[in-house]
Order: structure tokens, then sequence, then C-alpha cells
């Protein structure tokens, strides 16, 4: 461990590993065949203030130790917030019984020897700030005040917050695996409120990273929200139409989290998806890629193994529409008579882009792409159907006319079917935003039904 872990974490590298190999012993001295242990230790703060006064402080600390057993086919999972020996003994005994009982599964238990990383990469991923409540503090007040100043329209808040996350784990198993690293997760975020007599508009903006040092600053966010609650007063309701809809680069990121969900190992057994047996299908318009790389450093959804200590790789999910490849973890594979792709705990770090021009569009020129038609810049409740594929949801944005921005637009439904949509995409913009593992632009679809007046 570096100096600056060991100001964050009470336990050291060398402290997780002791703990994971006593709990790996205790369990073969049991005569337990299989086993995984997971131990982990967790800093962090959470501050967050509304119109000047702070409203929630909150400093947490915590550790787990946790130990996964296979008996026959038959699985027990066990964990313990203590690190004492007589803790440990307990949750590995536990575990042990717990497997007794529980019914056999033909498809679980470790990875296969073969799947397993036994030479992790070493990637970035740990930026310690070490930042005290007070000081996070006035960077969330910083950022509040930032959002009043633009405008004497903005006078209300619904609050800024500074979220500071570290951790530090280390896993083992009885194949051999071993593998840990300490990582970090940093955020500011504000979402002031507009209003003009009645009318009252709230938006929010934020800036995450794993290192502090590449947040927006606190006047940034700030300034941006704002701007973005004033942009929508004097919103106006439209009549139903059909109409092409550009959705902006974080609600896109949406789009791709519907895809990613459609083609992973646990809806795709239980054929809760309306992507079933999509492998080598073209789903996609045919311009359109997406590519995985878990290995980029610093980046929120980079990782040197998978949570079961299953290999990553870069790899082409989607080739020119075209599904090229799923997420499975170990148990997901078996399901489906299939090899993990290492997504056990997640995608990592995918990128959705288009091939059909060699110089991607920014926002303006893909708002002269979209011409007449709906952008999208929210998205109200939880409207997409997992096995069907239908999307209905409430919007907000602007109406566009002639490529440009025309009013505000509010208390709409757009929908259609997220197979019809994804064949339907026209172009994806060169106004890349990251929303936690998923990197994509604006995404213009042909058209969409607009439920309005």
């Amino acid at each position: 461990m570096n100096t600056s872990s060991d100001k964050i974490f009470f336990y050291s590298s060398a402290d997780l590993i002791k703990i994971s190999e006593k709990m790996v012993d205790m369990a073969v001295s049991k005569g337990v065949t299989e086993a995984s242990v997971d131990v982990n230790e967790h800093q962090g703060i959470s501050v967050g203030v509304r119109m000047g006064s702070v409203e929630t402080t909150e400093s947490n600390r915590e550790k787990v130790a946790s130990i996964t057993v296979f008996n026959r086919k038959r699985k027990g999972v066990a964990s313990t917030s203590s690190f004492a020996d007589e803790a440990l003994l307990k949750t590995v005994t536990k575990a042990a019984e717990i497997a007794r009982f529980t019914a056999e599964d033909e498809y679980s238990g470790l990875p296969d020897k073969s799947d397993i990383e036994f030479e992790p990469r070493k990637i970035p991923l740990y930026f310690p700030w070490a930042l005290s409540n007070s000081e996070a503090t006035d960077i969330a007040l910083e950022a509040e005040n930032s959002a009043f100043q633009v405008d004497k329209h903005v006078k209300n808040s619904d609050g800024a917050a500074v979220n500071t996350s570290h951790n530090n784990f280390y896993s083992i198993n009885t194949l051999g695996f071993r593998g840990g690293y300490a990582y970090s997760n940093h955020s500011l975020s504000v979402s002031p409120i507009a209003s003009v007599k009645s009318e009252m508009e709230r938006d929010f903006w934020y800036s995450s990273d794993r290192d502090f040092r590449k947040l927006s600053s606190a006047s940034e966010v700030g300034r941006y929200a704002a701007q973005r609650a004033l942009s929508r007063l004097g919103s106006r309701q439209i009549k139903t139409c059909k109409v092409p809809i550009l959705f902006e680069a974080p609600l896109a990121a949406g789009l791709l989290g519907s895809f990613v969900q459609a083609i992973s190992g646990s809806a795709l057994y239980k054929k809760l998806t309306f992507l079933s047996e999509s492998l080598h299908d073209e789903i996609f318009a045919n311009h359109i890629n997406l590519v995985e790389d878990p290995f980029i450093p610093g980046a929120m959804g980079s990782a040197p193994f998978d949570n079961e200590g299953v290999k990553v790789f870069k790899r082409n999910v989607v080739t020119n529409g075209c599904i090229e490849g799923y997420f499975l973890s170990s148990y997901t594979a078996r399901k489906l008579g299939m090899r993990t792709t290492g997504n056990s705990g997640g995608s990592h770090n995918l990128r959705l882009y288009s091939n059909a021009d060699k110089q991607q569009k920014n926002l303006d020129e893909m708002l002269k792409n979209l011409d007449t038609g709906l952008f999208v810049t929210e998205l109200m409740g939880q409207g997409v159907n997992s096995l069907t594929g239908d999307y209905s949801r409430g919007a907000a944005g602007f109406w566009v006319q002639n490529g440009t921005i025309q009013f505000p637009v509010y208390e709409v439904t757009i929908a259609g079917n997220l197979k019809e949509m994804f064949k339907r995409i026209v172009a994806i913009g060169a106004d890349e935003y990251t929303r936690g593992s998923k990197t994509v632009g604006s995404i213009l679809i042909e058209s969409m039904t607009v439920g309005g007046q």
C-alpha cells in the first residue's frame, strides 16, 4: 500500500490477504473443496446542502469478509463485519452449514480453472481524496451558490452534494486465484430550480470520476445546471405526432443500458428478454458498433478481472449492427451451454459509436440532422418492457424545427419498440458522455410516436 492509501484505510492490502487466506484455510480444514473469499474495506463521506445550509453530512467506514462455499453443487454464503478469528471461523462454519441444506444446482460452482486470471494487470483505479466534511461542504455550497448567481430567476434549489468513496479489497479461491486492488469514486452534483411567476422548472448536473482532479469545478457544475433549468422555462405541450427523436447523450446511455440488460445472462437463460437467442443477429442499424474495454486507466468500468476472478478482455460486442457476444458470468454461461465472457458483476467500459460518417457530428450538427422533431433531455418513469422491448417513457425536452431549437416541451410521452429503435438509429453524435461504465454520444432515431395533447 502506498502512503496515501494508508491514510485512508485502517487495513493494508497485506492485512486483507492474510484474512482471506485464513478463511480459506478454515474452510479447507472443514472439508470444503470449493470456496471463494472476498475481504473489503470501504471509507467515504457524503455531504448535502440546500439553500446555503447543511442538510446531511455522513462519514462512513465499513469492512466485510464474505465466503462462498460449494458442497456437491450446493451453495452457501455468509459474511461478517468482524475480522477477529472467532468471527471468521463462525462465518466459515455458517456458510458450510448453509451449503448442506440448500438445493443442488448442477450449474453452480467456482469458474472453470481455464477461465481464471492468474496474472492480473495493474490498472490505475485508485485516486484518494483526503477531503474533510467541512471541505466537502464548502464545495457543495460553492456549486449551489454558483447556480444562484447565473440569473435572478434561479433562487431555489433541491440541493447540492459531494461524495467520496474509497475501497480496497482482496479475493482468493481454492482454485488458486489471488487478486485485489484499491479503487475510488468521487462526485459532485447540484439541482437548481428556476422560476418565473407560478412556473417552476428544475434541472441538475453532476460530475463524477475516479480521480477527483478530473472533476468539473463546483462553479462550472453549478452554472451549467442553472442554465439547464432556465432553458426549460416557458415549456409548452405539443400535439401527438410521429417524428424523429434525438436523445441527449446522458439519456442515450440509458438506451445502451437497456440493450445490455437484454443480452445479459440472467435475462437470456430465463427467456425474459426480447433479444433471446439473438447472437449474430443484426439488431442495430448496420453502421452501429459497440466495444467493451476493461483496461482503460482510471475509467469507471475498468477491472483486471471480474467478480469471480475470471479473465476480462477487450472485445467487439456489436459489429456493423450484429451482436457478437453476450454478457455472461460462469453460472449464466453454464445455463446457456456457453463460456463466461468475464462479466460477473456487469459490463466494462462500453462505447457505442457509428462508422457511418468519417467525422462524427457535434450536437449542433445532430440538431440539424434532426431537422424537425423532439430533442429529449429528460425521461420519467420505468416504461421499458424487457420481455417485448416495448418502450414508453414520460419525457421533456425541446421542439426543434429546421435544425433550430424553438421552445421547451413538457408533459409528453415517447413510445416505440427497442428493436425498431435500435434499427432506426440514424446517427450517434461526437458529444460523447460517460455515465458509469457506458460512453455514447447523442442518439438520433428516425421516428417515434410522441404522445401530447
